[in-house]
């Protein structure tokens, strides 16, 4: 299982900084019940081994003035592996997709996208998504609202998964 060479301090760790990535080391260890010297050394060998892969910020899109975000799904004429990759390296050039996951089934992708206003993100779906080599065909949701948004993982099914093992 993916993560099983992982102690409980390191998956508490990694809790800890997916809940709260700005709090100090001392902070963080004084949580995880270790001293501040392993606790830094700890995060950066989570870092290194790519369990940490970065530090953001939570910004709301809607104070920013994004009040467009819509789910695209996004159906290929072709799905051989070049074509698939050309589709996801074009939707990383693309600043209005924020995200892009390929899916199994009817639809091959679907992404979250993000606007200013209505009329620039449908200047997007006409002129790039819609225009795009392979794309068959869009089908667009608009989000009313969001109920959840949680970033990361649910650590506490994950300790639970491990206490049954044990």
């Amino acid at each position: 299982m993916a993560g099983a060479k992982l102690d409980p301090i390191d998956r508490m760790i990694l809790a800890e900084l997916q809940a709260d990535g700005r709090m100090t080391n001392v902070e963080l260890a004084k949580r995880v019940g270790i001293s501040a010297p392993p606790c830094l050394r700890r995060v950066r060998t989570l870092e290194e081994a790519g369990y940490i892969r970065g530090y953001h910020a939570r910004v709301d899109v809607r104070e920013l003035g994004f009040e467009v975000q819509v789910f695209a799904m996004v159906r290929l004429h072709r799905q051989n592996e070049a074509d698939l990759r050309a589709f996801e390296d074009r939707c990383r050039a693309w600043s209005l997709v924020r995200e892009c996951h390929m899916l199994n089934g009817e639809i091959d992708f679907i992404l979250k996208c993000v606007a200013p206003d209505l009329s620039t993100f449908q200047n997007f779906l006409t002129e790039d998504l819609l225009a795009a080599d392979n794309v068959a065909s869009v089908k667009t949701s608009l989000v009313i609202r969001c109920a959840k948004d949680e970033p990361g993982v649910p650590f506490d099914v994950l300790e639970d998964r491990y206490t049954r093992e044990a």
